[in-house]
């Protein structure tokens, strides 16, 4: 079974290795959705595969060091595209929660990325 959790953020970015004229080289805005999803089977006792403010609790330091900050400056998002960033996400978030599965991030309503781990 999966169960999930969405979050949202709002960061800047810019892309340094995109060709010349490439609008994506500007500095601009994304209100990111993350969704994380974790597998497991509900325990007997509570019902529950993970309860979902102990998620919230591990996701939302992660949360904090990317939402209003320009993610070019962030230790590994030199070139913070949606592929990167959700590999990134995935190496922080994984430790915290073995039990998770995949991670969903949308740039825009119409564009995102699925990560499984590597």
């Amino acid at each position: 079974m999966l169960i999930y959790k969405q979050f949202t953020f709002d960061s800047a970015h810019f892309l340094p290795n995109v060709p010349e004229g490439h609008k994506c080289a500007n500095m601009h805005g994304h209100t990111y959705a993350l969704s994380v999803f974790v597998e497991g089977h509900p325990d007997e006792k509570t019902g529950w595969i993970i309860d979902y403010g102990d998620l919230k609790m591990h996701i939302k330091p992660i949360i904090e060091i990317l939402d209003h900050h320009l993610l070019n400056e962030i230790p590994g998002l030199e070139n913070p595209t949606s592929e990167i960033l959700t590999i990134w996400l995935w190496d922080k978030l994984k430790p915290l929660i073995p039990e998770l599965k995949r991670i969903e991030l949308k740039e825009t309503p119409t564009s995102g990325v699925i990560y499984e781990g590597s």
